[in-house]
């Protein structure tokens, strides 16, 4: 029943309340130079929530270096977007996590609940997206031994959602926090950096 969830307007607007504190957290920390952070917002329109989202979905968070000669971008992790995709995180996570087994049925209703119909071809996508590129990428590669015993690569993302306890909305929105490091470029140019320290 946790596709529900995608049409729960107050799961979207906790989701935009964490997103918030998340870019909070990346502003007050200032620039890797030291130098001020301006908000420098990305423009989104994010495919598969409610009708209703709240106000403020239409943006991705994301800042500017204010220091002359620098002007790097940072952009947070987040919780509402999975990087580039036009798709909320949620959606992509949800829908993906269906294709292991689940019938048709549940997939048409999920299919339902978005309001518009995610081609096959987008789904296909995403699984392989799953199992190609996110299995070998550097915040897989250093969060993954995090989860003990691991989770079954070939079964992601539905195996780390059964990792996480507590209702649904929980149990997704534990998933989407120790996914949001994946949402942005930031992240993994920072590991690159601690490594060279």
């Amino acid at each position: 029943m946790m596709h529900k969830l995608l049409a729960d307007a107050r799961f979207y607007a906790l989701l935009l309340k964490i997103d918030r504190g998340l870019a909070r957290g990346v502003r007050d920390a200032r620039c890797e130079c030291a130098g001020p952070l301006h908000a420098s917002h990305y423009p989104r329109k994010p495919r598969g929530g409610p009708v209703a989202l709240p106000e403020g979905y239409e943006r991705r968070y994301s800042f500017c270096c204010g220091r002359e000669g620098c002007r790097a971008r940072t952009t947070p992790p987040s919780v509402r977007f999975f990087g580039r995709r036009w798709y909320l995180a949620p959606v992509v996570v949800l829908v993906s996590a269906l294709q292991h087994g689940v019938s048709g049925r549940r997939l048409a209703a999920v299919r339902k609940w978005l309001g518009k119909r995610v081609s096959r071809q987008t789904v296909e996508r995403w699984r392989r997206w799953w199992l190609e590129v996110f299995t070998a990428s550097p915040c897989w590669t250093a969060r993954r031994g995090l989860l003990l015993p691991p989770v079954a690569e070939s079964r992601l993302p539905l195996s780390l959602l059964d990792r996480f306890e507590g209702d649904d909305a929980e149990r997704l929105l534990a998933a989407l926090r120790f996914l949001s490091p994946v949402t942005t470029g930031s992240w993994a140019r920072s590991l690159v950096g601690e490594a060279r320290r």
